[in-house]
């Protein structure tokens, strides 16, 4: 009498969790490089623009200047780690030969981008929820909203995970996984209103900062922990889910395919 197999689904969800479980082992074992640098980075930004800048800057839509940028920071960590974790592991699988066997493997390529995805968002929680401990050693933090805060933050770090993950699979060398955050995460990020209302913008300059998706992240999360924002919450919310979905069959698409991955 043979042993029935275990139904499909059962594997599947191994591998699913073998992924995962890799992904985040991987940035866990490495924390000092990780983890720890994005808290020394942001914790540098409070000094230097909440306490040394921000009492000259005042209130911002009624809150203390270092209150008001807190959410911004916090999502621009989130979104450069959710990022750097995808683009990083599978480039390093790449580079390796190891995706190969991944690849080769009875799994779905939807499953491959989920594992690869859900690493990311782990990163970016982790970093984020160490970064929001940082910020309360300078500022008071109540949150307005759970539900949009959360949703926020694994939206947005699924988002930059997947973009990660396409430009992975673009690269050619490590330092081609260095120009898109260099040259466009980093302006997007900056000028996303990290920092500043949109409101204090010229009415040009107003309308085209709204050609950028990163301020509709942080605006939506800065209205979760402080219940103020320059865009309506639904509008935003519409945004960050039509750019989550357009990556994400563009990604898998590029898996299928096997673009920058089979010779």
């Amino acid at each position: 009498m043979t042993e029935r197999e275990p139904p499909p689904e059962r594997n599947y969800l191994v591998a699913f969790n073998t992924i995962l479980y890799k992904e985040i082992s991987r940035f866990m074992r490495i924390w000092v490089q990780t983890i720890l640098p994005p808290a020394i980075t942001m914790g540098l930004y409070f000094v230097i623009f909440g306490h040394l800048i921000g009492p000259r800057i005042g209130t911002m839509h009624n809150f203390p200047y270092m209150q008001y940028i807190a959410p911004g920071i916090i999502m621009m960590s989130v979104i450069t780690n959710a990022y750097a974790n995808v683009v990083s592991s599978f480039f390093g699988a790449k580079f390796q030969r190891h995706i190969e066997e991944i690849l080769v493997a009875p799994v779905p390529n939807i499953l491959i981008l989920a594992g690869f995805v859900s690493g990311g968002i782990v990163r970016g929680i982790v970093v984020g929820i160490v970064v929001t401990i940082v910020a309360l050693f300078f500022t008071d933090l109540a949150v307005h909203s759970y539900a949009v805060t959360i949703a926020v933050v694994v939206l947005t770090a699924a988002l930059f995970s997947i973009a990660g993950l396409i430009n992975a699979v673009f690269a050619k060398k490590f330092d081609d996984i260095s120009i898109v955050p260099t040259f466009v995460l980093t302006p997007l990020t900056y000028l996303g209103g990290v920092f500043y209302s949109i409101d204090l913008l010229p009415t040009f300059w107003q309308r085209l900062s709204l050609g950028n998706p990163i301020l509709y992240m942080v605006n939506a999360f800065r209205y979760g922990i402080l219940g103020v924002t320059d865009i309506n919450i639904g509008t935003a919310f519409t945004v960050i889910v039509a750019f989550n979905i357009v990556l994400f069959f563009c990604a898998l698409y590029l898996l299928n395919r096997g673009v920058g991955i089979r010779t």
